[in-house]
Order: structure tokens, then C-alpha cells, then sequence
């Protein structure tokens, strides 16, 4: 099975950027930090209230010792924070003593941090969902130029697999667009491609997946794929992308040159994004348990800054693995 998270460590490793975990009061989180700092993934700094820190320090036993560990309302940094914020969001009715609230809490903190460029990206998740983990991330460092939308992805590892890149997928989005419509679906599959490449590094072959292949089938879903297509075709003639095509259609050479003769991408696609969040959400964990495969994510794309989502069933090598994710996207 190809080592695709040494890879990525390799890259955190060279990059040498600053992360930020604002569930520091959580004992895997400690416990990650300590382990993220002995492998030399990336600087690591804690936010959460100092008595909080400690507790779950002594409960896991970590040394973090190697992290720098900040209480949002004890920082020299807070009330400037809080001023920040308020001129952002006072056109959405923010007052300044509501801003001194809001900042106080760490995630909010953690992407301030991002915004002033004193950390490179922030991962949570491991206490609070993911509308929690996503909203002061739009709050503060918004998306990226060109982007208009915050999609999901999942690095998906299939063991003894001769499909996609010896058993390499991006699979998007599974985990936080719902019900894309043809122009949102298309960004997401010209994010994914994006990532495929600064993330793991090979060229990405894109399929846009669905019940039907070059219109097998007539369906609102159907036409919704084969829109988003020829969207993101027009946006990104440089990119590899084909549909509508079936996964098998997708995966497998010949039924790809049988089913669509021509294609670039059938046959050979190693990104897959799917119709809607219920399909990607399914297949990405019937991916997992039936096929024992290493499901990293969900990652998030299109921020300014990476931001990270973690599950909350997650344990410490799962922040790890986020955290030197994270530092690579932080290069781009």
C-alpha cells in the first residue's frame, strides 16, 4: 500500500509551520501535541483557558513542553483580537463587547491567530462539530481569492488495490456540502483536483460521478452532473475532468473505454466527487469498513487559511495526521 501519510509528514517536516489546537483541553489533544512536536511536524501552539490545559496534562501524562500554550483572556494579544473582530462583523451586528466574547473562545482565538500570520492553520473538532470548527473560520479568514465556496474531501487508502492511483483517491465531498448544485459541484471537483495536486502530489483525473455514463440515463440528477461538467470543463480546460460516468465506468479500463470511448478519465480516475453529500458520505464509509481502507479527512478546501475538521470519535494519531495535513496546505 503506498505510504501516502510519510509522504505528507516529509512535506509537514520541510515546511515547518505553526499549528494551532484550541481544544487543548481535551486529553488526546495534549497527547497529539506532545507527539506532533517529537516527530517535527510542525510547531504546535495550545489554546484553551491555562487551568483547563493543565488538567488535561495531568490526566494524559503528555509533555508539552515543546508547545507554546495560550489562554485567550490572559494573551497580551485579546483585546486587539476583539477590536479586529469587531470591524469585521459590525456590519452584521457585532458590538465590541460581544466581540470580546466571542474571541475569548479558542477556536475563534485560534483563527485570529491565522488571520495576524502568528500561526499557519488551525485544526479541531475532537469536542465541537464541524459547524462549529467551520464558522469562525468563514467568520474570519473567509475563502480563498477565486473561491466561493468551503467544500470537503477525504484522502481515501485502498489496500491490494489497482485502481486509482495504486489505491490513492480523493473522494469530495463527503462530509459538508449537502445538495451542491451544477455550478457549486463543479468548484468542488476543480478544488479536489487542486488539492490532489498540492497535497499529494500526482496528476489528478477527475470523475464526476453518477447512476448514468455519457447519458445512459435521463434523470434531474443526471443533468445536474453532466452541467457541473462542462462548468468546470470551461473553467479548467487544463484539468482532467470527464462525466457523467457510473464508478464503474470511472475505475475499471475497459469498462471506462466500453462505456465512453475517449474519455481522458475513464477507466483511470483517482478524484471522485459525488452528486451530493448522502452518496459521498455512504461510499466513503462502506469504503472504509468493506474494503479496510484508511479514510483521512474530512479535510476541509476553498478557506484562505486551512482550517481542519476532526471527528469527534477521533483519537490522538487522527490529530496528528490532520495537524501535518494541515502544515502542507499551509504551503500553497
Amino acid at each position: 500500500m503506498p505510504n501516502v501519510m510519510e509522504t505528507i509528514y516529509a512535506k509537514a517536516r520541510a515546511a515547518k509551520k505553526r499549528v494551532v489546537l484550541p481544544e487543548a483541553d481535551d486529553v488526546r489533544t495534549v497527547t497529539a501535541a506532545q507527539q506532533i512536536v517529537a516527530q517535527g511536524l510542525a510547531q504546535v501552539v495550545l489554546v484553551s483557558p491555562e487551568d483547563k490545559i493543565q488538567a488535561a496534562v495531568k490526566a494524559s501524562g503528555a509533555d508539552i513542553s515543546g508547545c507554546t500554550v495560550i489562554d485567550p483572556v490572559k494573551s497580551p494579544l485579546y483585546k486587539e483580537y476583539a477590536r479586529q473582530f469587531y470591524e469585521l462583523r459590525k456590519a452584521k451586528g457585532m458590538t465590541e463587547e460581544s466581540a470580546l466574547e466571542v474571541v475569548a473562545d479558542p477556536l475563534h482565538f485560534g483563527c485570529m491567530m491565522v488571520l495576524n500570520e502568528q500561526a499557519d492553520g488551525q485544526v479541531s473538532g475532537a469536542t465541537h462539530s464541524t459547524a462549529d470548527t467551520v464558522r469562525p473560520a468563514l467568520r474570519i479568514l473567509k475563502t480563498a481569492p477565486g473561491c466561493k465556496l468551503v467544500s470537503s474531501f477525504f484522502v481515501m487508502i485502498v489496500p491490494d488495490c489497482e485502481y486509482g492511483e495504486n489505491g490513492v483517491f480523493i473522494y469530495a465531498d463527503c462530509g459538508l456540502v449537502i445538495d451542491p448544485n451544477a455550478e457549486e459541484l463543479a468548484e468542488i471537483a476543480i478544488q479536489s483536483a487542486m488539492t490532489t495536486q498540492n497535497l499529494l502530489g500526482f496528476e489528478p483525473r477527475v470523475a464526476m460521478l453518477c447512476f448514468s455514463t455519457k447519458g445512459s440515463a435521463s434523470d434531474p440528477i443526471a443533468d445536474k452532473v453532466i452541467e457541473a461538467t462542462n462548468i468546470a470543463k470551461q473553467r479548467r480546460p487544463d484539468l482532467l475532468i470527464d462525466g457523467e460516468l457510473q464508478a464503474d465506468a470511472a475505475l475499471v479500463d475497459w469498462i471506462g473505454k466500453k462505456k465512453a470511448p475517449g474519455s481522458p478519465v475513464a477507466g483511470r480516475a483517482n478524484v471522485l466527487i459525488f452528486p451530493d453529500l448522502n452518496a459521498g458520505n455512504i461510499c466513503y464509509k462502506l469504503t472504509e469498513r468493506l474494503a479496510k481502507a484508511e479514510a483521512y479527512g474530512p479535510i476541509l478546501q476553498g478557506l484562505r487559511k486551512p482550517v481542519n475538521d476532526l471527528s469527534r470519535g477521533c483519537d490522538a494519531s487522527d490529530i496528528v495526521n490532520v495537524a501535518a495535513i494541515t502544515a502542507v496546505q499551509a504551503i500553497q
